[in-house]
């Protein structure tokens, strides 16, 4: 089968040799019906032409005939201008799962019952699992999202995993924990262009701790094509290992969608004596397989709004491993329990004492935490996680990228094949995503390199009923996410990608 030889011989390194026809409607065609995953996109509501148009608030959710207080789905596009008929049957080609994911479907049943369930027996609900609803109780709930998310991340329990509070809060109770400077040993390692809520971070701890960021912080410079080796980051690990309190890197770099080696910088980080790694996997976690537990990471942080899909701003999560975080009897200790030091909280307390309100902290052992209604949606969310593996969604991810990759190759041929000299010699863009498949996620930075391209480019994506992310001033980010993608999506995105370079380069001409 197609799809399955692709995969193969992606996952063992090898190019995956696409055909001759592969820039066709029919190829993509055969390769989202061998797609093992396909069933999936239905788990998601993804907006339509004419939703994308919506000025307000109709009662109706794309692509549905009626909405939930019974107003017709031609309500959008009469508000609109458009046609209700064809826009609202056409659902987008939704390529920006990595600044906010899909919804799923099971969102709503979620939710509706957490404020039945409220409405019904009030505090009632911390203690209460009614058999037909596909919420636990409410103290139980982030243990229950822990559970669902150890394939995400590679956790070897739910006891490492917490869901809680927002990653920003939650990298800075990780760096409260594992930060501590103290003599020589006062620096951070982190990359040279951090998502700007971590360098935020990064840089109001070590002021917190009466430090100078200038002097406490060491940002790995990339290459010319915007990468970071592993062999540059051990470079630099080598050369600041003995003055390093903590290395935090992100799983994917956010810009260029490179996917860093996080067991092997991992394991040479704390050979060469770094006390502590950290990870932030904000475009990671959903996206890529991880062993954090295996590769013996101290920490790691995510949101779930991006791959994971559980709507914007939701609640985030954090990764502790075991050896943090064991519980030990002992009578000498404060309230009689050692274990690392944490900012403690009501839920952070063992759930068989919390209850009693003594103020005798007793810690849960791992990384356990608190939450409730975030919660609802989170675990909607990772219940359609739970009808796969990472594993599965990973090979689709590598096909689905890989296709892209080939096809914008074939846009960048096209050009090479112009009869305009200055054209061929003026490339329109660049993947500065590594072209070794085994070193990215599911996203394609395509950097722009014609003035005034990306304005056109964004204008017909639009037009075309595209959804996808921009980082100015000339990046656009390309991400078919396995579980609501597919290869016609990707056939049609460069269809019209093609159709609007091919426009602006005549346009300027």
């Amino acid at each position: 089968m197609e799809f399955q030889t692709i995969v193969e011989r992606l996952r063992s390194g090898q190019d995956p040799k696409f055909p001759g026809n592969a820039n066709s409607l029919e190829y993509a065609e055969t390769l989202s019906s061998q797609d093992p995953l396909k069933h999936l996109k239905e788990e998601f509501i993804l907006p339509t032409r004419a939703s994308l148009r919506k000025k307000g608030l109709t009662g109706s959710l794309p692509g549905s005939a009626n909405g939930a207080n019974g107003t017709s789905s031609n309500d959008i596009s009469t508000q609109s201008g458009g046609n209700a008929d064809d826009d609202d049957k056409k659902k987008s080609i939704y390529f920006v799962g990595n600044s906010l994911g899909a919804q799923p479907k099971a969102v709503r049943r979620y939710l509706d019952a957490q404020l039945e369930t409220w409405a019904s027996i009030g505090v009632g609900g911390h203690f209460t699992t009614w058999e037909d609803s596909p919420l636990v109780a409410w103290q139980d709930m982030s243990a229950d999202c822990a559970r669902k998310s150890v394939d995400l991340v590679g956790a070897a329990s739910p006891d490492e995993i917490v869901m809680m509070n927002t990653i920003t809060a939650n990298l800075h109770l990780m760096m409260a924990s594992f930060y501590k400077p103290a003599g020589q040993r006062h620096k951070i390692i982190l990359e040279w262009k951090p998502f700007p809520s971590d360098f935020y971070a990064i840089e109001s701890q070590i002021q917190w701790h009466g430090l100078d960021p200038r002097e406490s912080m060491v940002q790995i410079e990339p290459d010319q094509d915007f990468i970071i080796s592993t062999e540059r980051i051990m470079a630099v690990i080598d050369e600041h290992a003995d003055e390093t309190a903590l290395l935090l890197l992100p799983g994917v770099q956010y810009y260029s969608g490179q996917l860093f080696d996080m067991e092997r910088i991992t394991a040479h980080a704390q050979a060469k004596g770094v006390p502590y790694v950290g990870w932030d996997l904000a475009h990671a976690a959903g996206n890529v397989e991880l062993r954090l537990h295996d590769w013996n990471v101290d920490f790691a942080v995510w949101c779930t709004y991006k791959y994971i899909n559980a709507g914007p701003g939701s609640i985030a999560g954090a990764f502790v491993h075991a050896r943090h975080g064991t519980v030990e009897r002992d009578p000498e200790a404060i309230h009689g329990f050692r274990h690392r030091h944490r900012l403690a909280g009501w839920y952070g307390e063992d759930k068989s004492v919390r209850f009693d309100m003594a103020n005798r902290f007793q810690p849960t052992p791992g990384a356990g935490g608190s939450s409730a209604v975030d919660l609802a949606s989170l675990s909607a969310a990772l219940s359609v996680f739970e009808k796969t593996r990472m594993r599965e969604l990973r090979s689709k991810s590598l096909a689905l990228t890989a296709y892209a990759q080939h096809l914008l190759d074939g846009i960048a041929g096209d050009e090479e094949e112009a009869s305009d000299p200055a054209a061929a010699s003026s490339p329109p863009f660049r993947i500065i995503t590594p072209r070794d498949p085994l070193r990215r996620g599911c996203q394609l930075s395509v950097l722009l390199l014609r003035p005034g391209l990306l304005e056109h480019v964004g204008a017909a994506l639009r037009e075309g009923g595209v959804v996808c992310d921009q980082r100015k001033p000339d990046v656009i980010r390309v991400a078919p996410v396995p579980l609501y993608c597919d290869f016609v999506d990707v056939y049609n995105f460069m269809s019209i990608l093609r159709k609007a370079i091919a426009t602006a380069a005549a346009a300027a001409s």
